[in-house]
């Protein structure tokens, strides 16, 4: 397992991020290491014994796949894409992983038909479905922790009836 590829940077733009991520391999490799830090896990059975899991090389003339496993204790095929948000769709990768950076680096958030047409997507279904995944994903518990740095608001607001007797409720009263 390549750990060259974990950990990236906080602040990666989405250029660097293709750069980085470059081919299918370096993309599946390195959601490999997040998801299977010790190894391939079966997600059919739950084999996690690296002997009884190998790699299978990727053909195109054959349409085999980059990233493609087989598990000898059930005799089934898979990808790490297998159990995520990923999983049962056509879109790249590549796309995937631009989606998920615009996502969440967008100050004010993302609309699905602006992905649709910054990644040149086929529809606004697809646009939609990707964004729903995403967003899925990211109420994940794993997403919980807290916010670590100095962590700027633009703009805010905060709302409440005055309370009788508070001093700040005379200074609002000047001001208008």
């Amino acid at each position: 397992m390549k750990t060259d590829l974990l950990p990236t940077p906080k602040d990666l733009t989405l250029d660097q991020s293709n750069q980085h991520f470059s081919t299918d391999e370096r993309r599946g490799e390195y959601i490999e290491a997040i998801l299977w830090p010790n190894g391939p896990v079966c997600p059919h059975c739950k084999n996690a014994d690296a002997k009884r899991i190998w790699k299978i090389q990727a053909n195109p003339n054959k349409k085999i796949r980059c990233g493609l496993h087989r598990c000898a204790e059930c005799n089934k095929e898979f990808t790490v894409t297998v159990g995520t948000i990923f999983e049962d769709s056509h879109i790249p990768l590549r796309k995937w992983l631009m989606a998920w950076h615009l996502v969440c680096s967008s100050q004010k958030g993302i609309s699905s038909l602006q992905l649709q047409r910054i990644l040149g997507l086929g529809s606004y279904r697809t646009a939609l479905f990707m964004t729903h995944r995403i967003r899925h994903a990211i109420q994940d518990p794993v997403f919980n922790e807290k916010l670590s740095g100095p962590v700027e608001v633009d703009e805010g607001y905060v709302s409440g009836k005055p309370r009788p007797g508070d001093k700040r409720n005379e200074l609002s009263g000047l001001a208008m």
